[in-house]
């Protein structure tokens, strides 16, 4: 049998439960934008069908997604190179999941850490939608046929299960139909901590603003979280083995090196030797520069909120376009007869 031939197309996704942070844009966006316009078709969207899966404030989540879409395009995201879209507005990621709620198995979903962290000890008082998760992110990313995903840590075990979901259908239906798709890894150097702990992520939850640089920061606030950075009393090193055991300062490090788009080598080989009382000044600078125009550009399409719209309208129309053929024919393989799409 002919191997099937699948248009390359990276997806990915973030959920609209705004304060996008510095570790979102470095981890995340930034990988986005420099795959765009490559050799793949690009689609982006914000997941607001998983943001429900525990309990939102509706009037609260329509701005976040509206936020998380102009943070996409302030980060460089066009919406004439890529597909922006809120995921809510495409049908189809649903529909798919549910074929995939009954292709998936219970032990599969079982094993999912993200479900273990996020019930926590009550796992009786969890959404079903919180359980069966990792199905509609199956089905986000299938839905398009995408060949590659952009992953972090955090979600590598979620793309192994679309992987596992993709060869049972495949085997049970006797097709070729949907890809295994790769994951994409990020960049070791992209992983943002917390400015308070440089052992924890940096992270939107965190009780303390001061840990995180939000993209919605101006530069004043910027270089004031960069000041007041928790960091150790040595001086840097001009080797990267002296960042061992020095988890703060390792973090200011990363960060500078990706802001600057070096590497850790060549930052400290430029600032070994030096105090933080002269490095601080120096990434503040360097982020200030980085992220301002970002939140000034976000700042103003928020001002626009029916152009936001009318851009993740455009995005969901041609969205739609690609993933309802293909749930056409994922109906017509399984055997439903008389369900016709578009």
């Amino acid at each position: 049998m002919t191997e099937t031939q699948f248009t390359p197309r990276v997806f990915s996704g973030a959920q609209p439960s705004g304060n996008l942070h510095l570790g979102n844009y470095l981890g995340a966006l930034r990988n986005w934008v420099r795959m765009q316009g490559s050799d793949y078709q690009t689609i982006y969207c914000m997941v607001d069908l998983h943001a429900v899966t525990v309990w939102q404030d509706p009037k609260e989540l329509r701005h976040a997604t509206r936020e998380l879409c102009a943070g996409y395009i302030a980060s460089g995201l066009d919406p004439e190179k890529s597909i922006l879209f809120n995921q809510s507005q495409v049908p189809e990621h649903a529909q798919l999941a549910w074929i995939f709620n009954c292709v998936a198995r219970l032990g599969w979903m079982q094993r999912m850490t993200q479900f273990k962290d996020k019930a926590g000890k009550n796992a009786q008082n969890a959404s079903l939608g919180l359980f069966a998760y990792p199905a509609l992110m199956a089905a986000d990313i299938l839905v398009y046929h995408a060949t590659h995903v952009p992953v972090g840590d955090d979600q590598k075990q979620h793309l192994e299960l679309t992987r596992d979901i993709a060869t049972k259908f495949n085997h049970d239906y006797c097709v070729d139909f949907f890809p295994l798709t790769e994951p994409v890894i990020e960049g070791a150097a992209t992983r943002v901590m917390s400015l308070r702990d440089g052992s924890k992520k940096m992270s939107k939850s965190d009780p303390s603003d001061m840990s995180r640089i939000n993209m919605t920061d101006d530069a004043d606030t910027i270089a004031k979280k960069i000041r007041k950075a928790k960091t150790d009393p040595e001086a840097l090193p001009s080797e990267i083995e002296g960042l061992e055991d020095r988890p703060d300062a390792r973090n200011l490090v990363n960060i500078f090196a990706a802001l600057s788009d070096q590497t850790v080598e060549q930052v400290l080989a430029d600032v070994g030797g030096k105090q933080f009382g002269e490095f601080k000044p120096m990434l503040a600078e360097l982020a200030v520069s980085k992220l301002s125009p970002i939140s000034a550009e976000m700042s103003r399409l928020m001002g626009e909120e029916a152009e936001i719209d009318r851009i993740l309208a455009r995005g969901a129309e041609r969205a739609r376009a690609i993933a309802a053929p293909i749930l056409q024919q994922t109906y017509d393989i399984v055997g439903m007869v008389g369900a016709k799409l578009g």
